[in-house]
């Protein structure tokens, strides 16, 4: 007999304070910041519940200052937070995002090592509140800020692998937080044989795969299991390989100013998977995520360009 669901999508992962330097430049020139929300799997988290689905996100918080308004900004959003564990006697991480003017990646500094979502572990994941979503939605972000989250992880990708509900994977490097290129290549793999559906970027998958062309990468992540394999190509859209589907490109949706990459796959994240649990077709998933991609980086923040459901609905995706 199937578990009934609560959740549409659960997710683990820390969220961050963000302050955004007001001016181009290097990050020691910056007099003011902006305070935002970070954090790749908070910002699909509050992707997809804009778009109406229910969501739930795992995670662990000081109660300082910085959580106070990470959890306030979350619960504000629509997000189940009922599994946040705010603890005094750790702290929230933070990091600074700066200025760029020629549509290049900004710079970033993470201040997140020992943060308390780093604490998190096995222990944390509660498998029946897990089971109560019928799709979990992973990063390689994750896994990467400590060994013992790591394994909350893999655990979460197990639980839901035996409750036989699906599973997203966005490999999401982030190779300064990883002991060696190697390690993180093992592990984000590894991760990515037990999920349903794989979303790397072109530049990941020769890192991960060693291969240069999107056909190459997504057979390697199909090889492995995935049902699905989406190869994000930046401005020219994305490649897909899928056992329903077969193959295809989507064009990627012009831009008129590039203001801010950062968070851009996090919004093409939960266009793909919004659809794909509302029953849309694998190339009307890739399109959704191509332009909710798109309308990401001609905002500032991380997730200021994550539309709501009417504003989907009114370009007809």
């Amino acid at each position: 007999m199937t578990e009934p669901t609560a959740f549409d999508v659960a997710l683990f992962g820390e969220a961050m304070l963000l302050l955004v330097a007001d001016r181009p430049g290097p990050l020691e020139n910056a007099e003011a910041f902006h305070k935002r929300t970070a954090g790749a799997e908070t910002n699909v988290a509050i992707g997809l519940s804009r778009l109406g689905l229910k969501v739930g996100w795992a995670s662990r918080l000081g109660t300082d200052s910085m959580g106070r308004y990470l959890i306030a900004t979350m619960k504000a959003e629509g997000i189940d937070c009922s599994h946040v564990i705010c603890d005094p006697a750790q702290r929230t991480g933070f990091q600074f995002k700066g200025r760029v003017t020629d549509g290049s990646d900004p710079p970033v500094e993470y201040h997140r090592k020992g943060s308390a979502a780093s604490h998190m572990g096995p222990a944390d994941v509660d498998e029946a509140w897990l089971r109560s979503a019928r799709h979990l939605h992973a990063t390689g972000v994750f896994p990467a800020i400590s060994d013992t989250s790591l394994q909350a992880a893999l655990k979460t990708m197990d639980v839901m692998r035996a409750a036989g509900r699906t599973i997203s994977f966005d490999t999401n490097l982030r190779p300064t937080l990883w002991p060696s290129t190697d390690t993180m290549r093992h592990w984000i793999n590894e991760l990515a044989s037990r999920a349903d559906w794989v979303l790397p970027g072109i530049e990941e998958g020769l890192l991960l795969t060693g291969h240069t062309q999107p056909e190459d990468v997504a057979r390697f992540y199909r090889e492995r299991g995935a049902k699905l394999v989406v190869v994000k190509l930046g401005a020219e859209g994305a490649y897909y390989h899928s056992d329903v589907a077969g193959t295809g490109r989507i064009d990627g949706f012009p831009v008129k100013e590039v203001i801010d990459t950062v968070g851009a796959g996090d919004g093409f994240a939960a266009g793909v998977v919004s659809a794909l649990l509302e029953g849309k077709s694998v190339p009307e998933a890739v399109r959704r995520g191509a332009w909710i991609g798109a309308r990401a980086v001609q905002v500032l923040g991380d997730t200021e360009g994550l539309p709501t459901r009417a504003q989907l609905e009114e370009a007809g995706l």
